[in-house]
């Protein structure tokens, strides 16, 4: 995102209202600094002069969850999350950003991941379909990934692995560190070539989001020419609907819903095929959380889990809260980093977190 891009949205937010209504940290927090509009508004005064990057103006710009749900409601599209995360570049090229957010940029650059000091494993083989694993899914939720691995082989994909460790380029972005971001992603992108993939699924929105839209937007860098990027749902909804995957329903238990993962506003395409799968594996109506499709907002597996945590423990309550409220007492996703935070604080409200892939596995007929 170009300078003069950033000044122009952050211009344009300053004063707009139209998105505050749905910021998932407006919610939580009740302050308006920490609204959309909020935040282009500092960045906006520092750049008049009237206020500076100190302690209290850094930790607002690193308040933002970097979700996409205001510009997921922009009547304009304005790329207000971009440039809050071209700003916080800024700040981390004058050395002002907050240690934690250092911290994790140094492990990211080093080790390729925020959670253990291993290196990605190399992709090994060759084959016409990969699968971006990704750092989440191989440390936070391995249990998902296999399950994932044996639903794709039902319906007859044994995709080659890559980014097997590998942060998906995100967390660097969101943290003011681009560089980092744009070497994370040609690393995976240089593995997709090299293994001669034709399609490349992923496991979650925010894989989608960050190989996708967030690649060619934030960091530039060109997708391999004639390769596709799907969502395992997406790959395995249309298995089902063509009978190719065929699946058992669970006995009848306690009231499940769908959580929309983190990112979901931002792949407005995706919101239909783990629905289709879960109601196949569970008999009875789904419960609709208020948070859902469009408007669903995170629970806190950004870069808030890193650099302010304890925004990111009540945007997790906030959506189990939610759950609570609707009746559901058992709530299933598909996203390793969702799954993690959902249940790190699911005790507390009584609810029983599953990982979608692992479900539909036990159901396979």
């Amino acid at each position: 995102m170009k300078l003069e891009n950033v000044i122009a949205t952050t211009e344009n937010c300053r004063y707009c209202l139209m998105c505050r209504h749905v910021c998932p940290i407006g919610h939580v927090t009740k302050l308006e600094t920490l609204t959309p509009h909020g935040w282009g508004l500092t960045i906006a005064s520092v750049r008049r002069g009237l206020l500076a990057w100190d302690e209290h103006t850094v930790d607002v710009l690193y308040s933002c969850a970097d979700c996409g749900t205001c510009r997921a409601h922009c009547a304009t599209d304005q790329p207000l999350p971009s440039a809050i995360a071209t700003a916080r570049a800024e700040v981390a090229a004058a050395g002002l950003a907050p240690a934690a957010a250092r911290q994790v940029g140094e492990r990211l650059a080093r080790w390729g991941n925020p959670h253990q000091q291993r290196a990605p494993t190399p992709a090994a083989g060759a084959g016409e379909v990969a699968l971006f694993v990704g750092d989440d899914a191989r440390y936070l939720d391995p249990e998902g990934l296999e399950a994932a691995l044996t639903l794709l082989g039902a319906v007859g994909l044994a995709p080659v692995l890559v980014g097997d460790g590998r942060n998906n380029g995100y967390l660097a972005s969101s943290l003011g560190y681009p560089e980092t971001a744009a070497a994370l992603q040609t690393a995976t992108l240089d593995e997709v070539r090299a293994v001669g993939a034709r399609r490349v699924l992923v496991l979650s929105a925010g894989d989608r989001y960050a190989l996708g839209q967030l690649r060619d937007e934030r960091l530039g860098l060109a997708w391999p020419e004639g390769v596709t990027l799907e969502e395992v749902t997406a790959v395995l909804a249309a298995a089902l609907d063509e009978d190719r995957l065929r699946l058992r329903p669970a006995p009848p238990g306690p009231p499940a819903a769908y959580v929309d993962p983190t990112h979901s506003p931002r792949v407005t395409d995706r919101y239909d095929a783990p629905r289709r799968l879960l109601r196949a594996a569970l008999p009875g109506p789904l419960v609709e959380l208020f948070w859902r499709r469009e408007r669903a907002h995170p629970v806190g597996n950004t870069a808030l889990l890193f650099t302010q945590p304890h925004l990111a423990d009540h945007l997790a309550w906030a959506r189990l809260g939610d759950a609570r409220q609707r009746g559901a007492q058992r709530l299933v996703t598909e996203d390793a980093g969702t799954v993690a935070q959902l249940r790190r604080h699911a005790g507390r409200f009584g609810l029983q977190i599953q990982g979608l892939y692992p479900l539909l596995a036990e159901s396979l007929a």
